[in-house]
């Protein structure tokens, strides 16, 4: 069974209503709600340029952080899963998005005690690789490999310790390459895959969004855009500071398949 990760042709959101300025961050960075919800509309413009169909949910002022879509659920290979969030703040979430994906996939959900949250979930050609994080334990992973076993769908664990997610580390971009940061480059996970060392001055960057032949970056990152380059991908820059001030990166803000 292959994922089929950076075939994408979907994309849903939510825009940041004005409590994102509570959202969650390790840095307690001030955060404007004005600027995230243009800086919100330019990367659905950017989703647009790379061929996604883009799809808005409403505001949730409730819910700080639930512009973040890519967290509270997963969809591959023709189901959804609804997944259980290790934050607290952030456990009604699931539930605003859970009645649009049973509408249109068959879906299971994680129940405690397990946690599982998408940007601890990295999609490869031939598995699913799942982050043990703060925020997704291995509870939450054994139920994700028990309910996509039936599709053929592998799933792995692997520990993490130091960054929020797995995202935050590391991203598989298309063409059997990956951006990494130093620490993850040559983890055992990712022989055979050709991978792009993310300098530590823009960490930032790892966290990427492979569409086929583009990458989604966000702005102000040079020495990783030519890299890419290089390499022959089309990257498409976008401005992410109001995002990162909530300890977000570019696939937190969308649920793609």
């Amino acid at each position: 069974m292959t994922p089929g990760p950076n075939t994408y042709t979907h994309a849903l959101v939510r825009p940041p209503g004005d409590s994102f300025a509570q959202a969650i961050s390790s840095t307690r960075a001030k955060i404007d709600p004005a600027r995230a919800r243009r800086q919100h509309a330019a990367y659905c413009d950017v989703l647009r340029a790379a061929g996604f169909q883009v799809e808005a949910l409403p505001v949730s002022e409730a819910l700080p952080d639930s512009c973040f879509m890519q967290d509270p659920a997963l969809v591959v290979a023709g189901q959804a899963v609804v997944c259980r969030m290790g934050a607290t703040s952030r456990a009604g979430e699931p539930a605003l998005v859970a009645e649009w994906l049973r509408a249109r996939f068959p879906t299971t959900a994680i129940a405690a005690p397990g946690t599982l949250e998408g940007g601890d979930i990295l999609l490869l050609p031939d598995r699913l690789l799942v982050g043990e994080s703060a925020r997704t334990n291995a509870a939450g992973i054994r139920q994700l490999a028990a309910q996509l076993a039936p599709a053929g769908v592998k799933v792995s664990g692997t520990p993490v310790t130091k960054y929020l997610h797995l995202l935050t580390a590391v991203t598989y971009v298309g063409h059997n390459t990956l951006l990494a940061l130093a620490d993850y480059a040559s983890h055992p996970e990712f022989s055979g895959y050709e991978v792009i060392v993310v300098p530590p001055e823009e960490a930032h960057a790892a966290d990427a969004l492979g569409t086929g032949d583009h990458v989604i970056l966000p702005e102000g990152h040079p020495k990783t855009t030519a890299a890419l380059q290089a390499r022959g991908f089309k990257v498409l820059a976008t401005p992410m500071s109001e995002f990162g001030a909530a300890d977000g990166g570019i696939t937190c803000l969308a649920l793609v398949w």
